[in-house]
C-alpha cells in the first residue's frame, strides 16, 4: 500500500473481512469437518482424508459435512473481521513505535501474531459450540448449536464456553505470525502488479503460501479439538486441559504423526482458502477506495 494513501476507516476494513470470511467458510467448509473428525481420533488413524468423506457421507449422509455450518457461518464475519482489522490496527500501532514508515518482515509477523491474539478472543465460544457439533461420538448429545449452548452453560456455567481459551490463544498466534508474515514475504518476491489481473494474481498467491505456512505451523495444536470436544465428567481431571503439557501427552503415547492428524484436510482448506480470504479483502478494499476516491487512492 503506498504510503501517499490515506487510510481506510476502521470499519471499512472489518467488513471487508466479514465479506472475505463468508466467502471462504461457504467454499471450504467441508474440509474443516473431516479435519475435526481426523483430529478427534485417538491413536493411528485408521482412514485418509478421501475414506474419511467416503465414511462421512454412507454412513450419515451428505448432510453431515455441512453440520455445524451454522456456528462458524456467524462466527466468520466478526473472526475474519477481526483479523484484518486488527493486523490494520497493531501495523499502525508498531509502525508508530519501531518509526518505520513502511511494513518491514519483522513488524509483520510481529503484527500478525497480535492480530491473532486478539482474534482468539472472539472465536473460542462458537469453534467450541463448532467441534461439539461436529465429532461423531457426540452426535445424539445435541441438537443443534443453541442446545450446546445451553447445556454448556447449564453444566459448566457461562466461562464452560471459554474452554480451549489458551490452546486456540497459541494456535491463532501462530497460524496468523506464519500467514501475514509469509504474505509480506512473497509480495516482495513477486513481480511488481500492472494490471488489475496481475493484482489479484499476486493477492490469491500470497494468501495461499501465507495459508499453507500458518497451517503447518498451527496443525500441531490439534489438541485444542481435545480440549474443547471432551466432556466433563464430575471430580475427574481432563485428560487434555493445557496446551503444551498435552502436546507432551500426544507425542508420547500416538507419537509425532499424531500432532499432524488432519493437515491434509486443513492445508487443502486453509491454502487457497488463505488466498481467497486476501483476494476478497483486498478487492473489496479496492472497489471501495475507487468509490470514495482521493486521497484514499
Amino acid at each position: 500500500m503506498s504510503s501517499t494513501k490515506k487510510s481506510l476507516p476502521f470499519y471499512v476494513t472489518f467488513t471487508a473481512g466479514a465479506i472475505a470470511g463468508v466467502s471462504e467458510i461457504l467454499t471450504f467448509y467441508p474440509l474443516d469437518v473431516v479435519k475435526t473428525r481426523m483430529q478427534l481420533e485417538r491413536g493411528r488413524t485408521s482412514t485418509g482424508l478421501l475414506g474419511s468423506f467416503r465414511s462421512i457421507i454412507r454412513e450419515e449422509g451428505f448432510g453431515r459435512l455441512y453440520r455445524g455450518l451454522v456456528p462458524p457461518l456467524l462466527l466468520e464475519a466478526p473472526k475474519r473481521a477481526t483479523k484484518f482489522a486488527a493486523n490494520d490496527f497493531w501495523g499502525k500501532t508498531f509502525r508508530t513505535l519501531s518509526g518505520e514508515a513502511e511494513m518491514t518482515r519483522q513488524l509483520s509477523i510481529v503484527t500478525g501474531c497480535s492480530a491473532g491474539a486478539t482474534e482468539s478472543f472472539v472465536v473460542v465460544p462458537f469453534e467450541l459450540v463448532k467441534i461439539k457439533l461436529q465429532d461423531k461420538s457426540l452426535a445424539s448429545t445435541y441438537s443443534g448449536p443453541l442446545d450446546v449452548v445451553r447445556q454448556v452453560i447449564r453444566k459448566d456455567g457461562i466461562l464452560g464456553l471459554y474452554v480451549g481459551m489458551e490452546s486456540t490463544f497459541w494456535r491463532h498466534l501462530w497460524w496468523n505470525g506464519g500467514y501475514f508474515g509469509s504474505i509480506f514475504q512473497v509480495k516482495t518476491m513477486l513481480p511488481k502488479a500492472e494490471t488489475p489481473q496481475r493484482e489479484l494474481f499476486n493477492n490469491f498467491a500470497s494468501g495461499a503460501v501465507g495459508g499453507f505456512v500458518g497451517t503447518v505451523l498451527n496443525t500441531p495444536y490439534v489438541v485444542k479439538s481435545r480440549i474443547q470436544g471432551a466432556e466433563k465428567a464430575p471430580g475427574v481431571i481432563p485428560k487434555y486441559n493445557w496446551t503444551y503439557p498435552a502436546l507432551i501427552t500426544i507425542f508420547r503415547e500416538e507419537g509425532p504423526a499424531a500432532l499432524y492428524k488432519g493437515f491434509v484436510p486443513k492445508v487443502l482448506r486453509l491454502a487457497p482458502g488463505g488466498g481467497v480470504l486476501l483476494l476478497v479483502v483486498e478487492f473489496t478494499l479496492g472497489v471501495v477506495r475507487k468509490a470514495l476516491g482521493p486521497p484514499y487512492i
